[in-house]
């Protein structure tokens, strides 16, 4: 790999992910979200980038409290930033590919930002490459030195490149990586089989961009998302990722009910935390 990552060395040695996050920015992450992410067991809801319905965002964000999330990821506004907290009481997380509209949410509450959630775009023929990833996170970085930055490093790049990538985003100032993969998938199978089908790119990418950032002395968590189930969550862990983000399995339903039902499912696939208690 062509870059170094800024991480902390103990007794000659890369530290452990724990001791990067209690001496990284991630160290300002609230407590119960820091140690999900040190268990790797961290569960992030999200509503979608492009959802600025706030009746869908607020029934959304409720499910994700009650059912034992640890994160919610909403679209970058300052009003759906505080909704989302509110009746949840999780931390929030905003995704958006403008980086001059994060310092508003940020200032409405949002405890971290994140660069991607691109599958909105990829339908329209927007394609985000290498290059137009790494310039965003600089520019997040320069207008919110102090903020904690996830990133996603997009799907449709080659697995050297997703690698490469990712190791030039943390060696950039990004504090979290986060995979994709499931608008790439095409299962061809029911049941179990197809939903392992359906995770199998993002899961690779976590797999190869965890190996690819230890190998370049890097501890930055990685969150593998798209296209996971209660099914494939554990398998994510297995990959060495730090946690999980679930969009559509849970915003894509219209009864709040169910909504809490299946993140509940993925909290016991992940493991239990004291917030599955109502």
């Amino acid at each position: 790999m062509a870059s170094a990552c800024p991480a902390p060395v103990l007794r000659g040695r890369i530290a452990p992910l724990h001791f990067w996050i209690g001496m990284s920015r991630l160290a300002q992450l609230p407590a119960s979200l820091r140690q999900a992410l040190t268990e790797r067991r961290a569960l992030k809801v999200i509503a979608g980038l492009t959802n600025f319905d706030a009746a869908s965002v607020e029934r959304i964000s409720r499910a994700a409290g009650l059912g034992g999330a640890d994160l919610i990821d909403v679209a970058c506004d300052p009003e759906l930033v505080q909704l989302a907290a509110r009746v949840s009481g999780l931390p929030i997380c905003v995704s958006a590919v403008d980086p001059e509209l994060f310092p508003a949410a940020v200032a409405a509450g949002a405890a971290l930002v994140e660069i991607g959630n691109y599958d909105a775009f990829y339908p329209l023929g927007r394609i985000f490459d290498a290059a137009e990833v790494l310039e965003l996170t600089r520019r997040t970085r320069a207008l919110l030195p102090e903020v904690v930055l996830s990133v996603t490093v997009p799907h449709v790049l080659p697995l050297d490149q997703q690698e490469q990538l990712a190791v030039d985003l943390v060696a950039a100032g990004a504090d979290l990586i986060q995979t994709e993969g499931g608008t790439s998938a095409k299962p061809f199978s029911a049941g179990s089989l197809g939903l392992i089908e359906k995770a199998a790119p993002t899961l690779a990418a976590a797999h190869s961009i965890g190996r690819a950032l230890a190998a370049a002395a890097c501890s930055a968590p990685v969150l593998c998302a798209s296209g996971l189930s209660a099914v494939t969550v554990p398998m994510a862990i297995a990959t060495g990722a730090a946690g999980v983000g679930v969009g559509s399995a849970v915003n894509k339903l219209n009864d709040e009910l169910a909504m809490v039902a299946v993140v509940r499912s993925l909290r016991e696939a992940l493991g239990s935390t004291s917030r599955v208690a109502v």
